[in-house]
């Protein structure tokens, strides 16, 4: 049986590592279908289908920057676990930032896992490549199919 495409929302600012991800994502050869918002209140927008996203897919899985204007990512995170039908969505906080306060920040808000952002391009392309491996061919997502 042939898996879904496993759709991913990206939430990231920095071009650079947008091309990079995405970059790794067609490396891997993996089915993936990836949005990509530049900003946190265009995260939740995302997420509830406000204004231009209407009629956008509910993700699979999110890719969280910390570091993003208008909402940083621990609020966004925090809006996803509260939530009644996004709480069941892996959140993956993808970063730059090793401060201990941030990942501590990350668990208890109920972050599905914390990754540092190598800075080394190949290191980079590399973590990207597992993440989709992991996420997509070793863990059964939920895949929205919680009944409220």
């Amino acid at each position: 049986m042939k898996k879904e495409k496993i759709k991913i929302l990206l939430v990231e600012d920095n071009e650079g590592d947008i091309v990079l991800t995405q970059e790794a994502f067609d490396m891997a050869n993996i089915q993936s279908d990836i949005a990509v918002v530049r900003d946190g209140e265009q995260a939740i927008k995302y997420l509830t289908k406000l204004d231009e996203h209407e009629g956008s897919p509910d993700p699979d899985l999110v890719l969280l920057d910390i570091n993003i204007p208008r909402k940083n990512g621990h609020e966004v995170l925090k809006f996803i676990k509260h939530s009644e039908t996004l709480k069941h969505v892996p959140v993956i906080m993808l970063t730059t930032s090793s401060s201990e306060k941030d990942i501590n920040t990350a668990y208890e808000n109920h972050a599905s896992c914390y990754i540092i952002k190598p800075v080394e391009v190949d290191a980079f392309l590399k973590v990207i490549v597992e993440i989709e491996n992991f996420w997509s061919n070793v863990v059964e997502l939920p895949r929205n199919k919680f009944v409220i």
